[in-house]
C-alpha cells in the first residue's frame, strides 16, 4: 500500500508541477541561461527516472517504519513534493528566476531532511534519493546562474528637474 500512496503523490506533484512550465513562451526564451543549460529533452529524460526513485523509496521506507518515524517520513515527503511542484509555479508561471531560486533553495533543505528520515529508517531507500538530491542541487546552480545573468531592469533616471 505504501508503493501506491508514494506513486500517486509523486504523480500528483509531477503533474502539478508540469502544468505551470511552458519552455516556448517569450518569456523564459528571451532569458539568458548559462552555457550549461541542458538541452529541452534532458528535462523529460532525467525527471521521469527521479520521480520513479522518489515513490520506489518513499514506499520503501514507509513500508519500514513505524509511528512517530513513520508519520515523520510521511511529512517530510509531502513538503518535498509541494516544494517540487511549487518551484515550477514560482520559476515559469510568476516568471520571477529569484522566487524560483527561494524555492529550489528551499528544496535543497528539504531533500537533506527527507534523506535524513529516509536513512533513520532505510538506508537503501536513502541512498536511492541521492540522484533525486543531486539534480536539485544542479538546479540550484542553474536557478542561481540565470539569476546573476538576468537582473531586474533598472527604473530610467529622472529627467525632470526640481522647481
Amino acid at each position: 500500500m505504501p508503493y501506491v500512496v508514494t506513486a500517486t503523490a509523486v504523480s500528483t506533484a509531477a503533474v502539478a508541477g508540469s502544468v505551470a512550465v511552458d519552455p516556448d513562451s517569450t518569456w523564459y526564451q528571451r532569458l539568458d541561461k548559462p552555457a550549461f543549460q541542458p538541452p529541452p529533452w534532458a528535462f523529460g529524460a532525467v525527471w521521469t527516472p527521479l520521480y520513479a526513485s522518489i515513490a520506489w523509496a518513499g514506499g520503501h521506507a514507509l513500508q519500514q517504519a513505524a509511528g512517530r518515524r513513520r508519520r515523520a517520513l510521511a511529512a517530510s515527503l509531502g513538503a518535498n513534493l509541494v516544494l517540487n511542484a511549487a518551484w515550477n509555479w514560482l520559476f515559469f508561471r510568476r516568471q520571477s528566476p529569484k522566487a524560483g531560486l527561494v524555492g529550489t533553495l528551499l528544496l535543497d533543505l528539504s531533500n537533506i531532511v527527507l534523506i535524513r528520515r529516509t536513512a533513520d529508517v532505510d538506508r537503501i531507500a536513502a541512498r536511492a534519493l541521492l540522484p533525486y538530491a543531486g539534480w536539485c542541487a544542479f538546479a540550484t546552480a542553474l536557478n542561481g546562474a540565470i539569476v546573476k545573468r538576468n537582473p531586474l531592469p533598472r527604473l530610467p533616471a529622472s529627467s525632470s528637474r526640481p522647481c
